[in-house]
């Protein structure tokens, strides 16, 4: 049995007697209670004990809102005493120059380079005064359907391409509180700035200059063009916004009849054909003319939102995947820590170590943090059946653990560009799909999302059911918690357990049905996004399967759902329009507003006119939700 199925003697003894047990024995931590059997569940041995709660979930009173109930209506709804309004939606000028939203679909590129982009994500909020801040949002794809007239059923031409490229990227704007409470976007503000598939970048780190990263147009390979679907975010204690490239593989494709990905290559997912279409008339995105242009993305990239004339940095030491997130922290040590995931199936959990030490005394001297550091992956141990153990965070440095010429890495810079294979070389264990990752504000703990995975179990798959992926054929999704070894972010050890296993008890038992924290008023699947506002309460937004019906029955919408990590209660915070995936969160510093994007409403047709009703095009939207009495968010 491998390391992370079954753990070593010196474990066993931790497991016993560590101070995560100590924790859950004085019942300041809440363990997920599994309903049901081993025989049940049908996934372990039956003589593998299934692990128990040690604590009932109570009422939370860190909540103290209502929970709205799950809704199937084409609108966003939020609890009694709150109000929920529009603040941005796709195609809204930001830029001085840019014209309002035209719907026809037949708009240039240029006016869409000045406006909102689509499908909006991540999202951070910098604020400038009370009253005045600025909203650096992600952008994170397009759909066709409704960006163009022909819905993408039609060969894109020329323009269509750069009309695509200038829909997506990140979107930064001023924005303003009004005396009514209400947030407005500043219009032609002086910070305000649309960043794009075409806007230079700087490659930062080890990877930069390497052979695999030059290109004909780049022969120092360094210098890069643009930032696409960009997932999620992270913001930095020195004032600038991290953007996560998710499934940059999508957007390229080869025009070489034949051609054929390579290993590393069909690791990323990469394939001759893209639906985006982009290779076809920019020759960047065609592998077979520039087999290394996508070694220039899947990176997180810093970017200095008061600056917009700043060059965005790719900071390559963070490792090259399909980012999820950036979840920034300062350790006790003063060093700065990010953690990653990597949003597939079967793929990893990461994090960063900064080389050198953040100083709260001169912002100018950390900028350049994330580009010297140590990566790590996720390796975790659990005894058989049991939904808690011990982790180990293994090192991804060229010369240790395998990394090394005989196994195919050659430099560090090739670690990190290939960083899914260096984590497979090293025994990092395999997860449904890491998400989202929050740390809560006292540090002790840190949160992840792992969303769904319909491969765990599967034959050949090599992603074995077990520990903190319990479940075979996983629809639902859970949300994985550890402690760092004596708070200490920059260690190798840590303690884990489930926080909540997604499930429908209404159609479901054993583990399927969810953890003791799941019920038919609160249930939801796919939990993707995760954050915290200052007081510790747990924010989940989902991105799952909104049919309503069989293993989904009573779920309705994706939604919003607020949990207390110490009570273990969630509760329904809001729900979404028709089609919709909930996503990217900012809290103003006084806690009193919400941002919270709604994606792709009425994708692929859906029957969804939000926001504005009647028969409007759907437009992805960023709301802003505050209460009546102008309180606390959640409270």
């Amino acid at each position: 049995m491998s390391h992370h199925e079954m753990l070593e003697d010196e474990d066993r003894v931790e497991l016993e007697h560590s101070d995560f047990d100590r924790m859950v024995q004085k019942g300041l931590s809440r363990r997920g209670f599994l309903k049901g059997s081993a025989t049940a569940m049908g996934l372990f041995l039956a003589a593998s004990p299934l692990a128990q709660a040690v604590a009932s979930v109570t009422e939370s009173k860190l909540m103290g809102f209502t929970q709205v109930p799950a809704s199937t209506a084409d609108t966003f709804v939020v609890p009694e005493g709150y109000i929920a309004e529009p603040l941005i939606s796709w195609g809204d000028p930001i830029l001085a120059d840019a014209p309002e939203f035209d719907a026809s679909g037949s708009q240039s590129a240029a006016a869409q380079a000045g406006q909102f982009g689509d499908n909006t994500d991540g999202m951070s909020f910098f604020p400038l005064s009370a009253n005045h801040a600025v909203l650096a949002v992600n952008n994170e794809y397009t759909n066709y359907e409704y960006l163009f007239s022909h819905q993408g059923k039609e060969a894109l031409s020329a323009e269509d391409v750069k009309n695509a490229q200038a829909a997506v990227g990140i979107s930064i704007f001023e924005i303003k509180r009004n005396d009514q409470g209400q947030w407005k976007v500043e219009k032609g503000a002086k910070l305000n700035r649309r960043i794009t598939a075409t806007t230079e970048m700087q490659l930062t780190g080890p990877a930069a200059g390497h052979d695999l990263v030059k290109t004909a147009a780049d022969s120092s390979g360094t210098q890069v063009l643009g930032t696409f679907n960009n997932c999620a975010n992270g913001q930095t204690p020195w004032g600038t916004y991290l953007t996560c490239e998710e499934n940059f593989n999508g957007f390229f494709g080869a025009s070489a009849e034949g051609f054929t990905p390579n290993a590393q290559q069909k690791r990323y997912g990469l394939k001759d054909k893209s639906s985006y279409q982009w290779f076809t008339h920019d020759s960047r995105f065609d592998m077979s003319q520039n087999p290394n242009e996508p070694n220039r993305h899947g990176w997180v990239v810093e970017i200095d939102p008061m600056d917009p004339t700043s060059t965005p940095k790719k900071r390559t030491a963070l490792g090259r995947f399909k980012h999820e997130n950036a979840a920034v922290t300062v350790d006790d040590s003063g060093h700065v820590v990010v953690y990653l995931g990597d949003d597939e199936r079967g793929e990893h959990l990461y994090k960063f170590v900064s080389r050198n030490t953040y100083n709260p005394d001169n912002m100018a001297a950390n900028r350049d943090l994330l580009e010297d550091g140590t990566l790590y992956v996720a390796k975790f141990s659990a005894a058989d059946g049991e939904i808690k153990g011990h982790g180990e965070w293994l090192e991804l440095t060229y010369g240790k653990n395998g990394l090394t010429a005989k196994n195919g890495f050659n430099s560090q810079a090739e670690v990190v560009i290939y960083a899914r294979e260096a984590a497979t070389q090293v025994g990092a264990t395999t997860m449904d799909r890491p998400e989202w990752v929050a740390v809560h504000p006292n540090r002790t703990t840190v949160f992840c999302t792992l969303t769904n995975n319909k491969n765990r179990g599967g034959e050949g798959m090599n992603q074995p059911v077990g520990g903190p992926n319990p479940r075979a054929k996983n629809n639902y999704g859970q949300i994985v918690r550890w402690w760092p070894r004596g708070g200490d972010h920059t260690g190798t050890r840590f303690d884990w357990d489930l926080f909540a296993i997604a499930g429908n008890p209404t159609v479901q038992e054993g583990l399927y049905a969810g953890s003791d924290n799941i019920n038919a008023d609160n249930m939801f699947n796919s939990p993707d996004g995760v954050g915290f506002d200052d007081s510790g309460r747990l924010w989940i937004q989902t991105d799952g399967k909104y049919s309503n019906e069989g293993e989904f029955a009573g779920m309705g919408n994706n939604q919003m759902l607020c949990a207390d990590p110490q009570s273990g209660e969630i509760r329904r915070f809001a729900t979404g329009p028709i089609a919709c995936e909930i996503t990217g969160l900012a809290f103003s510093p006084d806690q009193r507003s919400v941002f919270i994007g709604v994606q792709h409403p009425g994708e692929e047709l859906a029957p969804s006119h939000f926001p504005a009703g009647g028969d409007s095009k759907p437009r992805s939207t960023i709301m802003v939700v505050r209460r009546q009495d102008n309180g606390v968010i959640g409270a």
